[in-house]
């Protein structure tokens, strides 16, 4: 078996004044099995002819050659322990690529240190993978992460728990919670939601821990989330999306507006008048009075969407309503795919208003192509699914469908389908418009949660 190269830990190791207990014993071991030969060949020559010195010479001689076995002996046998030793303290030490040759008695455990060693290095390449994935995932979130040890320092944070706090990692490393501030936040129950103020930022946050365990002693593991934060990113979106919407219709009332007072201001300026004066300027005010009508109706849809009042539940029976949302579209037939009999907790009148909304979506989409519209439902996944499909030109590719006030129609509000929206999820449900995969045109889907005591039909 090859030696390795001492470690460090073996070579820091305090020399010993004399020989190991073991290698003592190993030496005496050894002593004891030559003593009786030793002894025997002594009193051969002293009882035989008397004492010479030739048998001196030739004692002296055995016990020489008897040492120098026993030290070869003890040698052969501390050799691999040594080895042994030294592959030990290397994988203690965490230096995992030192092997010893497989020979001799000492196969299995040689086989054994080296079958350690090698599942030791797999298992901290897999540790230093891990901890690097783990600190590229705590680098890259948006939540500050900290941990805590059974005395409440500080071992761990993430860069957004850093900036939270604004102060370098070495000052915050081993500080307890209390002097940071942040022992009334661990006090508080987990998934609270508060008004803090930090060094880096004040605002909403959400307080999540839950205890740890490292190494046998307890820890705490806590998250701050700025919910503030989230809601002001998703409120701006919000405002940009309907101030986009709301610039465009009102641009579109306000031009031919201007440009109409416009003539008429340059008009009136006329001396003398023309003859058809009163004809122009009953014509530009009737202009104006159009316009300015279609915005007051614009905004009293967006009143009407603002002012959706909490549903109304009570048992519905779906047949019978869809049956009436068909009976009020006249300009096309609308075919009802009966489905089951089903029976929902809803608002009746707002479903109603929905359904309809949906089934005028789809006559208007499929007038221009002379194509027909279809109303279907059924229950699937604890949900009871409505559909309208339609054989237009199918969906435009917008993802502000569902945005108040937009829409591709001329002359439209871009109400009807945000209504919808509000409606479905007032419910606890949802809405979709996408196209159709076995045919032109495009299919509504509207769906609501079934009632428990209303299991799925068979």
């Amino acid at each position: 078996m090859t030696t390795p190269e001492p470690s460090p830990a073996t070579s820091a190791r305090p020399a010993a004044s004399r020989l190991p207990a073991y290698e003592r014993r190993i030496l005496g071991g050894s002593a004891l099995i030559a003593a009786p030969g030793l002894l025997a060949a002594a009193f051969m020559a002293w009882s035989g002819s008397g004492w010479r010195e030739a048998d001196g010479w030739v004692l002296a001689a055995a016990v020489i050659v008897t040492a120098l076995l026993v030290r070869w002996q003890r040698r052969r046998l501390v050799y691999p322990l040594q080895s042994f030793a030294s592959l030990l303290d290397a994988l203690r030490l965490g230096d995992y690529s030192l092997r010893g040759r497989v020979g001799g008695a000492l196969d299995d455990l040689v086989y054994d240190i080296n079958a350690l060693a090698e599942r030791l290095q797999q298992e901290r390449l897999q540790f230093e993978e891990s901890s690097y994935l783990l600190g590229k995932t705590l680098a890259a979130l948006d939540n500050a992460v900290l941990v805590f040890d059974q005395d409440t320092r500080l071992r761990l944070l993430n860069p957004a728990a850093q900036q939270l706090l604004q102060a370098d990692r070495h000052q915050l490393f081993g500080r307890r919670a209390e002097e940071l501030g942040l022992q009334p936040l661990l006090d508080q129950p987990s998934g609270q939601l508060l008004n803090h103020r930090f060094a880096g930022r004040s605002g909403r946050f959400e307080i999540r821990h839950a205890p740890l365990r490292t190494e046998g002693r307890g820890g705490r593991l806590l998250v701050i989330n700025d919910v503030g934060r989230v809601l002001r990113e998703e409120e701006r979106q919000a405002w940009q999306r309907l101030l986009r919407v709301l610039g465009h219709e009102v641009n579109n009332s306000l031009a031919p507006i201007q440009s109409m007072a416009g003539t008429l201001a340059t008009l009136a300026l006329r001396d003398p008048l023309p003859e058809d004066w009163r004809e122009d300027f009953r014509n530009g005010l009737e202009l104006i009075g159009h316009r300015s009508g279609a915005l007051s109706r614009f905004l009293a849809s967006y009143s009407r969407l603002t002012r959706l009042p909490p549903p109304q539940r009570r048992e519905v029976a779906l047949g019978p309503l869809l049956e009436k949302v068909v009976r009020l579209e006249s300009r096309l037939p609308v075919t009802l795919d009966a489905g089951p009999a089903l029976h929902l907790m809803a608002d009746p009148d707002q479903l109603e208003q929905a359904l309809i909304n949906l089934v005028r979506n789809a006559a208007e989409a499929s007038l221009p192509t002379r194509g027909g519209v279809v109303l279907r439902w059924q229950a699937k996944a604890e949900r009871v699914s409505i559909e309208i499909l339609d054989e237009g030109e199918g969906p435009p590719a917008s993802d502000n469908l569902f945005v108040p006030f937009f829409t591709t129609k001329p002359g439209g509000s871009g109400i009807g389908l945000a209504l919808v929206r509000q409606i479905a999820e007032a419910h606890d449900g949802g809405v979709s418009l996408l196209a159709r995969t076995d045919a032109r045109g495009a299919v509504a889907t509207l769906w609501l949660p079934q009632p428990a005591d209303h299991p799925q039909p068979p």
